[in-house]
């Protein structure tokens, strides 16, 4: 009986020894490789993260990286004291996160880097800015505004840009349908972006200025990163003949009217070139100051309160106005300071049709317009356009 007892255990050994070779039944996850668990050998996870723990007064243009030593993250976030985070990248292999926005002054950030083996924390510190080392960004037109074919993007600092192409490289437009075009820069203080042509009536176009916390150079950084989106209108182009006294007024290359007109006597030349509107108002004053007459005893001494329908094509201070008091000359003398003058009836007309952008093309007269005065950027050929541009 031992021995046949003895025989039963050895082959009810047998029998679990087979069992143990054959393994547990697969679940979903180990037939996929994964596992709901880190492997117990895994290494805890290790990173370098710049700037470093608990660095101070750290540049406001500097890029924060979290670079995996050992492991691999699952989620990296750089938050600001009120929540909000940071933008980023992580690569492919899950090893690397790099910060996509630069970052704001006087602010604590804390780096926070989780991956299936453990967490890696981090804080830093940037630098305190005054307003004297901020440059704060005004883009016109303002967002939703519906503008004419010839409106450029102008975009004005209140403290100079010496390194434009620091900011270029950060100051983005686009267009739908996509239209080539470039920035230029006027000064220290204002760049424009034209396309190589007019707009496409119905373009949208997006401006992005990413520039929050990039240097400006001498000291200055970017403060607040702006947006703008607006609407391309029908293709209005008003040209204005000094020789005929005459305005033919088209909107999609069809001729809507041809209007009398008057524009400036001898000493006071309208400028001949493509002009575009930049204001537009319902009443304005006018003061011959504003052209260098302050003589009140001179003849050509004018001050005016409510100059009806005005629509400014210059900054120094050329408009498109009614003029009743020179009808009788409208259509046969140039007798004004330089402005195109209508007929009231007239000027109304053509001001409700009329938006900020619209072309003016002038010409007849021997006094060029000059490209920097108001958006006489159309007075440049694309080649010298371009030239303006700090990445060209």
């Amino acid at each position: 009986m031992r021995v046949r007892s003895f025989s039963v255990f050895v082959a009810t050994m047998a029998l679990i020894a087979l069992s143990g070779c054959a393994g547990a039944p697969e679940t979903p996850d180990s037939a996929k490789g994964g596992s709901s668990a880190a492997s117990p050998s895994a290494k805890p996870l290790t990173a370098d993260i710049a700037p470093a723990d608990g660095a101070k007064d750290v540049p406001v243009d500097s890029t924060v990286t979290v670079t995996a030593t050992s492991g691999e993250f699952t989620s990296v976030k750089v938050a600001r004291p009120d929540g909000s985070t940071v933008p980023g990248s992580l690569s492919t292999d899950k090893t690397k996160w790099t910060a996509n926005d630069l970052l704001d002054p006087a602010l604590r950030y804390t780096v926070t880097a989780t991956g299936e083996t453990g967490t890696v924390t981090s804080s830093f510190t940037t630098r305190s800015l005054s307003l004297a080392q901020q440059t704060f960004a005004t883009i016109v037109p303002v967002d939703g505004t519906k503008v004419g074919v010839g409106m450029p993007v102008a975009v004005y600092f209140d403290l100079p840009v010496k390194d434009h192409a620091s900011f270029e490289k950060r100051m983005h437009v686009t267009s739908t349908p996509t239209q080539a075009g470039s920035w230029h820069w006027v000064s220290d203080t204002e760049a424009r972006y034209r396309p190589q042509k007019y707009w496409t009536p119905g373009t949208t176009i997006k401006v992005d200025l990413d520039i929050n916390g990039a240097s400006a150079g001498a000291g200055v950084y970017g403060q607040h990163s702006r947006t703008a989106t607006y609407k391309v209108g029908d293709a209005h182009v008003f040209k204005v003949n000094a020789r005929t006294h005459q305005m033919k007024v088209f909107s999609n290359g069809k001729l809507l009217r041809t209007i009398p007109i008057t524009t400036g006597k001898p000493g006071f030349t309208t400028r001949s070139g493509i002009k575009v509107i930049s204001e537009k108002h319902r009443v304005k004053e006018m003061r011959s100051e504003t052209i260098g007459i302050s003589d009140q005893s001179s003849s050509d001494y004018y001050s005016l309160d409510n100059v009806e329908y005005a629509m400014r094509i210059s900054n120094s201070g050329e408009f498109i106005h009614a003029a009743p008091w020179s009808t009788g000359s409208q259509g046969y003398a140039n007798v004004s300071h330089g402005c195109t003058g209508l007929s009231t009836a007239n000027a109304a007309w053509l001001y409700g049709l009329a938006r900020v952008g619209d072309i003016v093309d002038t010409v007849g007269t021997d006094r060029r317009m000059e490209w920097d005065n108001g958006f006489g950027d159309w007075n440049l050929s694309w080649a010298e356009y371009q030239k303006g541009s700090a990445l060209r």
